[in-house]
């Protein structure tokens, strides 16, 4: 019993450390081009790279809203890695009205051990931006996306920015669960690389120099693995420049995405995420996944012992309050600031769960394969 009180308090603090590092990220300003009405001559040139398969139901709707971008000097590369439906050719048409430079750049359909990877590699190839900014082909982006990126680059110059992503309104119980599960990674991630510590980020919403990718070898390394596009290129940039990753806590660059709607779809990108804790170059980032799937073993013993009768009720009630209180601070705190303010709700059924969640994810990283875009990955 005296182990679980001990893992709970710390878990506890840890969390209260994370609440308070949040709230001290500045939220950055409105993009001061906007309110000016001209771009700094200091303001890079964009490349922004969408890998994509099989995404014609989704395209459409994210080039409408990169054709809405309110800063000028970038271009859009629409890598189709051997779509099956009318993806590339959605993406060949826009690129002949469209206000900015659209590259469809059509992928050979070979068996590659990381698709997304290969797609990303072969646009940077081409592309013309100083910076690379990455997305999904299923997301969506406000009209200062781009430039709240720019923006912060001309102020800071990092070497790689990551970005707050969230999903679409969605009020259904797994929706909301998801949110708020999703919500707690962008915010660790957020948090740990303010600790000069990169454990997380999503490449949803990265931004990286070209030159940096070039200087580290790109995905050479961990090109073998499915994942890793995002948060193994990170830590890869941060071993040779400690400060030079930073994270975007601007409205303006939050990314959407739709949740899941399937379990299946669900577990097979939440066990691609998992699988990838082997290659961490870094043991930070394991030592904290080991320590947060220990903490969410805690309650499941504690109900365990209570249920048996090793232990009283105030057992599992104190760890239940150390681990879901500091919670509802942090999380409520992040939701908030992704505009998803009616998800706070959820918070305390997403904790009843997700202890649960993370032992089965914990477990099931251990089987290599998984499915994902209709190819069987390892």
């Amino acid at each position: 019993m005296t182990i679980l009180l001990v893992i709970s308090g710390l878990y506890a603090l840890f969390t209260l450390v994370l609440a308070a590092t949040w709230w001290r990220i500045p939220v950055q300003p409105a993009v001061a081009q906007n309110r000016t009405g001209s771009f700094a001559e200091t303001s890079p040139r964009i490349t922004v790279v969408i890998p994509v398969r099989n995404e014609a139901a989704n395209l459409p709707a994210l080039l409408a809203d990169l054709n809405r971008q309110t800063y000028p000097d970038f271009e859009v590369i629409i890598a189709d890695d051997a779509s099956t439906d009318d993806t590339l050719n959605i993406a060949t048409l826009f690129a002949l009205q469209s206000r900015f430079l659209l590259t469809p750049l059509r992928l050979a359909d070979i068996q590659a051990a990381s698709p997304k990877k290969r797609a990303i590699t072969e646009s940077i190839r081409i592309a013309t931006g100083d910076l690379i900014l990455t997305t999904d082909g299923d997301c969506r982006v406000g009209p200062d996306w781009v430039a709240a990126f720019a923006d912060f680059y001309a102020r800071h110059q990092p070497k790689m920015m990551t970005g707050p992503v969230t999903f679409l309104t969605d009020k259904t119980i797994f929706g909301a669960l998801q949110t708020v599960e999703f919500s707690s990674l962008i915010g660790s991630g957020a948090c740990t690389l303010a600790w000069g510590r990169p454990t997380m980020c999503n490449g949803a919403n990265l931004c990286y120099e070209k030159r940096v990718f070039a200087e580290v070898g790109g995905f050479a390394g961990f090109d073998h693995l499915a994942s890793g596009d995002d948060e193994l290129l990170m830590h890869k940039i941060a071993e040779q420049y400690p400060e030079g990753v930073r994270f975007l806590k601007n409205r303006a660059a939050i990314v959407e995405t739709d949740a899941h709607r399937s379990l299946k779809s669900f577990y097979n990108q939440r066990k691609r995420w998992a699988s990838k804790w082997r290659t961490y170059r870094s043991w930070q980032p394991s030592a904290l996944a080991v320590f947060v799937f220990l903490s969410n073993v805690v309650p499941v013993l504690a109900l365990a012992g209570w249920l048996v009768g090793w232990w009283g009720g105030g057992v599992v009630l104190t760890v239940a309050a150390l681990k879901v209180l500091p919670e509802v601070l942090f999380l409520g705190s992040i939701l908030v600031f992704l505009q998803k303010k009616w998800a706070t709700g959820w918070i305390l059924p997403t904790a009843a769960v997700y202890p649960f969640y993370v032992i089965f994810f914990g477990l099931a990283a251990q089987r290599k394969g998984y499915q994902w875009k209709g190819r069987n990955l390892q």
